[in-house]
């Protein structure tokens, strides 16, 4: 646990600093304020069952889509953690928070920026952290605060469980050659039970809450951080059972998909991190059963807030930092601007969601939830450089009109093949272009539409020049406008 003493003196200091800028919040009269059970998880592609996936077990994640709606089409800023949940939580992209590794606080750059639980606090609410929400190493830091933001919360619990104290050693390493754990394709199927895994102890943690906040006046923003199914998988084992190997087919790779994009855009090497096929399925049956395991602590978490009577006036929001790959184009994890490194689940479920059970494919990002989050609660001094947009009238009408697409980014090493270099990408609902380097390292063009697994890079073709233009400008416009440099400075 961290330093009760020392948090509890730095939040006394920026809430005295933060009283002399932001007034006290009015209350809301004539109804109870809103509250926030804020879910988030690492590493979490749309893989499923409310998403379509239809091997994959997700009962509590599906019932939460069912009373509330589901974004198809959301996107993170950065498929990495650390420049994903700056972002996400102080509402600016990366190249405004200055945050492009896993090493790097965004008050570095932004020293009085107000952070979304922050803005919560300063409106009246109880800010309380339980798990990882800021970048924490997984599973290095599990236990720790991590890069946590003391501003940010009224109180903080950081679980670790016998995956962390003691099964990491006993793992199944598919590639020992990856640097450290967490960056390995790594199982166990634990015999410890639920409440014995760190997401577990987290849920039963959130619950206590719960219950400590169901008879309080004052309202709450609660952020629930799952560490799975981040690698490395070690949840019990009955949810590796729940996958057996037979019914899991890896994903197809042909070699050449690597000549499909410019070099820069494959992040694993070799392709697959020379896994065999069945090495490759016991992958995704792991990446499965950790998904599984998580969808049930959610569950734990939501029917509290059902029977302690706070479900008819809690917002709940659930998200995943950024995608995953299982295997896609060769690539595994994250760190690349395919879709399926990018596109995340985002779900609005509770008070102040009309919609119950639909779908909205409207494209969304990350930095949209902030804004979203301050207008369905009423908070006063929202601030107004936030570089996302609210989506309270999507949450009312899933078709309504929406033309803001959705930018993501990323940062390359410089290897034999190519120097230092960024790579941009814009998402609307039909398209994809990405551009490495200003497109002097090369282009990429999707229309998933008719090529849903971008196996046809149309940036050359004459007849999507208009189309790349088009979106060659909105990328321009909206990067320049959030802050962008030519040469980002990365770690």
């Amino acid at each position: 646990m961290p330093n009760t003493s020392r948090r509890k003196f730095l939040q006394a200091s920026v809430t005295a600093a933060a009283a002399s800028m932001f007034p006290s919040p009015a209350i809301t009269q004539g109804r109870p304020r809103k509250n926030v059970l804020f879910i988030g998880t690492d590493d979490l592609n749309t893989s499923l069952r409310c998403y379509g996936n239809r091997t994959v077990h997700t009962p509590n994640l599906d019932r939460l889509a069912a009373r509330g709606m589901r974004f198809d089409a959301a996107y993170c800023q950065y498929p990495l953690c650390g420049p994903s949940r700056s972002s996400l939580m102080t509402g600016l992209s990366p190249d405004t928070t200055r945050v492009y590794d896993l090493k790097t606080h965004f008050r570095e750059a932004l020293p009085n920026v107000v952070t979304l639980g922050e803005l919560f606090r300063l409106n009246g609410y109880y800010s309380a952290r339980v798990g990882k929400i800021y970048h924490a190493g997984n599973p290095g830091d599990i236990g720790t605060d991590g890069l946590d933001d003391p501003q940010t919360w009224d109180w903080v619990y950081d679980p670790c469980g016998v995956d962390h104290l003691k099964e990491e050693r006993l793992v199944t390493n598919f590639t020992p050659h990856r640097r450290g754990l967490g960056s390995s394709i790594a199982f166990y199927a634990s015999p410890a039970k639920d409440d014995e895994i760190t997401d577990g102890i987290g849920a039963n943690e959130v619950v206590r809450l719960l219950q400590q906040r169901q008879h309080r006046r004052d309202p709450f923003f609660i952020a629930y951080g799952l560490y799975r199914p981040h690698v490395p998988w070690i949840v019990p084992a009955p949810y590796f059972a729940q996958y057996p190997l037979d019914q899991i087919q890896a994903v197809p790779f042909d070699p050449s998909e690597l000549q499909i994009a410019p070099p820069p855009a494959y992040w694993t090497q070799p392709p697959n991190f020379g896994m065999n096929e069945l090495q490759r399925r016991q992958a995704i049956q792991g990446y499965y059963a950790a998904t599984s395991f998580i969808d049930t602590q959610i569950g734990k978490v939501l029917t509290a807030l059902e029977t302690l009577g706070l479900a008819d006036n809690t917002i709940v929001v659930f998200w995943a930092d950024h995608g995953w790959q299982m295997g896609q184009h060769g690539q595994w994890m994250k760190q690349t601007l395919f879709e399926h490194a990018t596109r995340v689940p985002v779900i609005f479920a509770g008070a102040g969601v009309a919609a119950h059970g639909e779908t909205c494919r409207r494209t969304i990002e990350h930095l949209d939830i902030y804004p979203t989050l301050a207008e369905l609660c009423h908070l006063t001094n929202t601030p107004e450089n936030l570089h996302g947009e609210s989506l309270a009238r999507l949450l009312e009408n899933p078709n309504t009109m929406w033309s803001k697409p959705a930018v993501t980014q990323v940062e390359r090493h410089a290897t034999t093949s190519y120097p230092r270099l960024s790579g941009y990408s814009v998402r609307t609902e039909r398209y994809r272009y990405t551009s490495w380097q200003n497109g002097n390292a090369g282009e990429e063009l999707y229309d998933y539409q008719n090529d849903p697994h971008e196996l046809k890079n149309l940036a050359s073709d004459p007849k999507a020049q208009r189309i790349k233009f088009t979106l060659q400008t909105q990328l321009n416009s909206t990067t320049l406008a959030r802050g962008k440099r030519n040469s980002p400075d990365i770690s």
